[in-house]
């Protein structure tokens, strides 16, 4: 039997960043407040071992943190980025979308920009509109960029490894509700790869697609289903981009349903591009339309009952599961 242990998400994080460091010197960190632990206390720690040269406080300016992690990158370094809060990845768009993504393209294939750009999103904390949203599909919409969305410890120390070794630039986002969630993870956790989703759940009556948070929430969903005779098979993608579709339309040639899940408000959001995959890849497996389980289409409210009441969860997976199998 493999050895387990207990941790969290935020401290799975915090250890593939210190193996990853331990294992190769070109590894390191940058960011807000980062030799403090940033925000989540994921790097808590880090300078102690490795010392404010690898551990970089920068000023507050997303742009600024960017464009020197591209620059290092471009000159053989494997920076580890964060930008405190998805939110605020506007300020540097111009950097990652413009310059990151493309510079393998635009120099022929003579330039790589080994970076790993960490940022965190999702509400539920009582943080308003301006620090809560899911912000990943318009990531996804950037050629050049592979996209990271990890709902466990375990694949997202993984995907972290992983991220790290690749030449060319990863965003990860991980979930602020995560964090702190206790987990039993194998003792020693092996890289993840990049775009291979996993099945969290095996079931015969409807497929399951669920993002980060929401993987969670399509678990809890489908114990109340199971004990009204529904098996859900839950996936959960892991990497956006590159999406591993096969894992998916292979899951709807058995169930013939699909309910797709995430944070996001639905329009534009991820989910739709599943599910336009999905209805291109095997639409004569479905019995049923597809269905999105999504949060509304309005900036995120601060009142405690007005976000508990916008974050969708297990009963909108369980009414959706129900209505694509008629029930």
């Amino acid at each position: 039997m493999t050895a387990t242990t207990k941790t969290t998400y935020a401290k799975a994080i915090g250890g593939a960043l210190a193996d990853a460091m331990r294992a190769d010197p070109r590894v390191f960190v940058i960011g807000e407040d980062v030799s403090a632990g940033g925000p989540f206390t994921i790097t808590s720690g880090l300078v102690d071992e490795f010392g404010a040269e690898r551990v970089r406080d920068t000023p507050i300016s997303e742009a600024a943190i960017c464009g020197l992690s591209i620059g290092a990158a471009l000159s053989g370094l494997r920076p580890v980025l964060e930008i405190m809060y998805i939110d605020f990845l506007t300020l540097a768009l111009d950097q990652l979308a413009n310059m990151a993504a493309k510079a393998r393209f635009m120099s022929g294939g003579q330039l790589s920009v080994p970076l790993v750009l960490r940022t965190q999103g999702g509400a539920g904390q009582r943080a308003g509109a301006q620090h809560s949203q899911s912000l990943e599909s318009w990531l996804c919409h950037v050629p050049g960029l592979k996209v990271v969305m990890p709902s466990r410890a375990a694949d997202a120390a993984g995907l972290l490894a992983s991220a790290i070794a690749d030449p060319d630039p990863v965003v990860i986002v991980e979930n602020k509700t995560l964090y702190f969630r206790p987990e039993v993870v194998p003792e020693r956790i092996e890289p993840v790869p990049i775009g291979k989703a996993a099945i969290v759940r095996p079931g015969r009556d409807a497929t399951v697609v669920a993002l980060s948070r929401m993987v969670h929430e399509a678990l809890a969903a489908a114990e109340t289903l199971a004990a009204e005779g529904i098996e859900i098979e839950v996936i959960d993608p892991r990497t956006l981009v590159p999406l591993d579709l096969d894992t998916i339309a292979a899951s709807v040639a058995r169930t013939n349903r699909l309910v797709i899940a995430h944070e996001a408000v639905g329009g534009s959001g991820f989910g739709a591009e599943i599910a336009a995959a999905v209805g291109q890849a095997a639409f004569d497996d479905l019995d049923a339309p597809i269905a999105r389980v999504t949060a509304p289409f309005q900036p995120i409210p601060v009142s405690p009952g007005l976000e508990d009441a916008y974050l969708p969860g297990a009963p909108e997976i369980c009414a959706a599961s129900r209505a694509v199998l008629g029930r």
